[in-house]
Order: C-alpha cells, then sequence, then structure tokens
C-alpha cells in the first residue's frame, strides 16, 4: 500500500508519499480498499499539530473516507467482504488502504457514489447534530450560516431547507452567494472584503430588525461577535468551528440582554457520548441523500497523488463545498 505519512507535524510540507506495508485487520477491524476520501479543515490542523486529536507518530492524515471492505478481522458480523462503506475515523484516509474498526463504518446502500460518501459523514452529521438536535430548529425560523459556500456550510444550507427554515446564507464572494442560492438559500450576504462593515446592516435588513432565530458559525473570528449582536430574542448561536482562525471572545452580557444561548457543537463528542442518537441521525441522513433532499457539494476531485495542491486550494479559501481525493 501507498499513504501520505506525517512524521512531523509542522506542516503540509513534511508529508511523504510512501510505501508501506498493507495491514492486516485485529478483532473488530477490517480493511478497506480506499476509493475516496475527502479534504476537511480539521485535516490542515491535524498535520500543523494544531488539532484537539494529537494522534501517535507517524500516522497518516485524511479523516474521511470511502471504499471497499476487502479484509474482515475476527468478530466482525456486520460487514461483509465487498461492501461499500464510508468512514469517519479521525486519520488513515489519504493512503490506498487503511484499517478501521468496524463499528466506526457506515455500510452504504446501492447507488451511494465513493465520491459522496467520501465527502459525507463529517459535514452532515456536523449540521444534522447542530441545526436539528442542539439547535431544535423549527419550520418557519430563520437561520444565518456563516461560511455558507464551504463543505459544512453547503451541508448546513440543504438541511436547514430539508427541515423548512428559512436560510440566509452568508460568504466571501459573490460567486459563492450564487451557489448557496442554487442550494436553496432564501437570500445571501456577501462578507468579504469592506462588505465586513456592513454585516450587521445586512442581517438587519433580512430579518425586519428581529434577527435569525439561529446562527450557525463554522467561522468564528471577527464575524461571531457582530452575528451575535444581531441575534433573535431566545436565539440559539451554534459553535461549529473556526475556519477564519482565531477562537472569538464574546462578552457574555449579550447572551443575556437577548436571552440567548452559546451553544456549542462536536459531532466527535457526541457519537462517544451518545452512541446510539448518532447512529439513528445517520440513518436519517442516509435516507434523506436517497430522496434527494441532501447532496454533497465537491468543488473538484483530485488524485490522491496531488494531495499538497489540494491542501493549497483549501487554504487560498477558493473551495466550494469538499475537495475529494480519488485512487
Amino acid at each position: 500500500m501507498h499513504a501520505w505519512l506525517c512524521e512531523n507535524p509542522v506542516g503540509v510540507d513534511a508529508l511523504s508519499w510512501q510505501e508501506l506495508p498493507t495491514p492486516e485487520p485485529a478483532a473488530g477491524q477490517v480493511r478497506i480498499a480506499i476509493k475516496a476520501a475527502s479534504l476537511n479543515f480539521p485535516d490542515l490542523l491535524i498535520v500543523q499539530n494544531k488539532y484537539q486529536l494529537k494522534p501517535p507518530l507517524p500516522f497518516v492524515p485524511g479523516s474521511e473516507y470511502a471504499g471497499v471492505v476487502e479484509a474482515i478481522g475476527p468478530g466482525v458480523t456486520q460487514l461483509r467482504l465487498g461492501q461499500n462503506v464510508a468512514c469517519l475515523a479521525g486519520t488513515g484516509g489519504f493512503a490506498t488502504h487503511v484499517v478501521a474498526e468496524a463499528a466506526q463504518c457506515l455500510p452504504l446502500p446501492d447507488g451511494f457514489p465513493p465520491v459522496d460518501a467520501a465527502a459525507f459523514i463529517m459535514i452532515y452529521a456536523t449540521s444534522y447534530h447542530a441545526l436539528v438536535d442542539r439547535a431544535q430548529l423549527k419550520a418557519g425560523e430563520t437561520v444565518l450560516i456563516l461560511g455558507a459556500a464551504g463543505g459544512v456550510g453547503t451541508s448546513a444550507i440543504q438541511i436547514a431547507k430539508a427541515v423548512g427554515a428559512r436560510v440566509i446564507a452568508a460568504a466571501s464572494t459573490d460567486e459563492k452567494c450564487a451557489l448557496c442560492k442554487t442550494l436553496g438559500a432564501d437570500a445571501t450576504i456577501n462578507y468579504g472584503g469592506d462588505n465586513f462593515a456592513k454585516l450587521r446592516d445586512e442581517i438587519k435588513t433580512l430579518t425586519d430588525g428581529k434577527g435569525p432565530n439561529v446562527i450557525y458559525d463554522p467561522v468564528g473570528d471577527k464575524f461571531a461577535e457582530p452575528a451575535f449582536r444581531s441575534i433573535a430574542w431566545r436565539g440559539r448561536y451554534l459553535v461549529v468551528g473556526f475556519a477564519a482562525g482565531n477562537i472569538p471572545a464574546l462578552p457574555f452580557n449579550l447572551a443575556l440582554l437577548k436571552g440567548a444561548s452559546i451553544v456549542g457543537v462536536s459531532w466527535g463528542g457526541f457519537a462517544k457520548q451518545e452512541p446510539k442518537a448518532a447512529a439513528a441521525s445517520l440513518g436519517e441522513l442516509a435516507h434523506w441523500y436517497a430522496q434527494g433532499k441532501i447532496k454533497p457539494v465537491i468543488d473538484r476531485t483530485m488524485p490522491m497523488a496531488e494531495l499538497k495542491a489540494a491542501y493549497a486550494r483549501m487554504g487560498s479559501r477558493e473551495v466550494k463545498g469538499k475537495l475529494v481525493m480519488v485512487n
């Protein structure tokens, strides 16, 4: 097998494509021939030693992937040889093969392409957990989605519309805003460049001064406070991530004045603490995919050998939806 190996987490340039022994699955594990692996923001942080997960060195990055089960370890009864699966394991995806815990594998129904499957679990599970579970978003409510043209942002638009909410999508360019419209966004805000100063005014105008009931924020940094100052009474502010870099510090008096909630969103923690509920949500999402309610936006596919170029594209903020590496 071949894999991108991280022996020293000082950045993307330190990754090297190496030939490694093909692993055999232990008890409770399966070996997967990887067909596709998506590139997520945590995949950048982990090779920079900036992510909360610190895998032992050396490790193969690539948190999310899809492929075919080609070997089964003792005790595995829920999967079969030749079965198509998707997996969100945290590491191992940027390779030709990987050994994964069978319990972490999502069996895929017929007609679920590996490129879509590799770009599915992280973004849709996160957005479903955020909007449906944590925010209890209801039909008719208004949700503001920051970073709406990215991976989790595009999934959040689709899930919010499936629930029956009104969506205001905020992104950094007119092109990205146009993409959000095609996904069902009812209104858009371009907050790029000088437009950032008008963010609060735009939100006020689009909500008739009431503010959004729910704010979905995977961006953080300077966008958090003006967005939170705009939230509706009893609003729910979803802390999803910090793609813009800095972790914001929100004045708690704003939550008091608005009767608002600051709600943390951690799919990984949810899946670990409440595995049955997490599995049920994945089942619901797979059903929605089959119904055509949700479908990953694929920015482009790239050969696995071009991983460093894919990292560069992600770092340039040009990506709309998900980048997917293919074998």
